[in-house]
């Protein structure tokens, strides 16, 4: 080798660089890949994410390929750099030359064969890494011998500290990150559908308790009543479906839908015995049951609405498959019994009236505030919760940065009350 001319070795040391390049950034780019999106290529017959999928599946034997490569370039361009230096600067000066090789060698080697690749392949994994894959797929076959062995070495030295190489990574994603994985995704998800995707995610933090119909607002049929209110309740009912009960809430015998009583209302024959008798059993729903989980029983029970209960057997409200729905997509029908449906608009010091028994979360969604969710479930919950008893009107209180004016207290809760965020202070 001492024969060979200097620029033979120039060039063949220039190729060294750029396999040394080569290796060292396909090892970024493939260890850089998006392994979803890569799945994904696969599932659509993508042959090159194909390619790269199949060798990462055992890392171990790709780095080992990569280092084998890159380690034999690199110490192959060393030599040739110092027989190089040594035909340039004479034989008497051997140990300069050595020092001024390795300096050079060194150099050209970071910039030209780890950063400026690496970089490139961190930012582009897949621009270098489906490419790469048509030559380390190859390489991986012919190298086998040398790669099995140099495996089979570090995999013994591994496993005296506890670590296995054949665990499988594990690659699912939890719900928080998930979510974390939905926020980030930008314009590629239409906010409209981003929110639903996170909605959907959101479903295992709540429970039926915190949609639920109160027991105070369950508008139902109540057999002991007379038979013409009866008639003239379900006449005049907005819900398609009603519990029936007798004398109180607590009695409830079934679930009447409002299909069945069709033709006895046309008939005039109705009576209290015939709307037990085509009322459906009821279907009882314990509180702090989750709502994806409560989804998936309505969608079993063949059911869309049921009866909330205690740990005592007590009604404590109703939540229908809508309610859950609404969770997901937003409110896409008109609850006419409503109160609260109506827009809420600001007075002039920022103030919004608001009904004592709306729901917290539901304010926080269309005002997009941020009041407080633990525990009380209602606007009035809240107040009582803050003074410790019923308040009286005309009382104001802070409470999670927001100020609140209580305006009606009737039947010992809280009708009215105006509430603004206290950030915005009066002018």
């Amino acid at each position: 080798m001492e024969n060979l001319p200097p620029s033979f070795l120039i060039v063949v040391l220039l190729i060294l660089v750029v396999v040394s390049g080569f290796f060292s950034g396909s090892e970024t780019a493939m260890m850089a890949l998006n392994r979803y999106r890569l799945k994904h290529l696969a599932s659509l017959n993508n042959p090159s994410a194909k390619r790269v999928l199949k060798l990462l599946q055992r890392p171990d034997r790709l780095i080992g390929l990569i280092l084998v490569g890159n380690n034999f370039a690199n110490n192959l361009a060393a030599s040739l750099a110092t027989l190089l230096a040594i035909q340039l600067m004479g034989s008497d000066h051997i140990a300069l030359a050595a020092s001024v090789a390795t300096i050079s060698l060194t150099l050209v080697l970071l910039i030209f064969a780890e950063v400026t690749p690496k970089t490139v392949a961190a930012l582009h994994p897949e621009r270098i890494a489906f490419p790469a894959s048509f030559l380390l797929t190859p390489l991986m076959i012919v190298l086998t011998p040398v790669v099995a062995t140099v495996n089979f070495i570090t995999n013994n030295l591994l496993k005296l500290f506890g670590v296995d190489v054949t665990d499988a990574t594990d690659d699912h994603l939890s719900a928080d990150e998930l979510r974390s994985l939905v926020h980030e995704s930008g314009s590629l998800i239409p906010p409209r559908r981003q929110k639903m995707l996170l909605r959907i995610l959101d479903l295992e933090k709540h429970s039926v308790e915190d949609i639920m119909i109160p027991r105070n607002e369950v508008v139902g049929v109540d057999l002991d009543d007379d038979l013409s209110f009866i008639v003239d309740q379900l006449r005049t009912s907005v819900h398609t479906r009603l519990p029936i009960f007798r004398g109180d809430i607590n009695n409830i015998i079934g679930i009447l839908h409002l299909r069945n009583t069709a033709r006895f209302l046309l008939q005039d024959d109705l009576t209290h015995e015939t709307l037990g008798e085509v009322a459906r059993e009821p279907y009882f729903i314990p509180e702090g049951t989750p709502l994806h989980t409560q989804l998936f029983n309505f969608q079993h029970e063949k059911r869309r609405i049921g009866i909330v209960v205690d740990e005592y057997g007590d009604v404590l409200g109703i939540v229908t498959l809508e309610d859950i729905l609404e969770e997901i997509v937003g409110e896409f029908t008109t609850n006419f019994a409503d109160t609260n449906s109506q827009q809420l608009v600001a007075d002039e010091q920022g103030y919004y009236l608001i009904d004592g028994t709306a729901a917290l979360r539901e304010i926080n969604r269309i005002l997009d505030w941020d009041l407080p969710l633990e525990g009380p479930k209602t606007l009035n919950g809240l107040i009582i919760e803050h003074f410790q008893a019923i308040p009286s009107a005309n009382i104001c209180m802070e409470t999670g940065g927001y100020l609140f004016e209580i305006l009606q207290v009737v039947d010992n809760r809280v009708r009215k009350a105006k509430v603004r965020p206290v950030r915005r202070t009066l002018k």
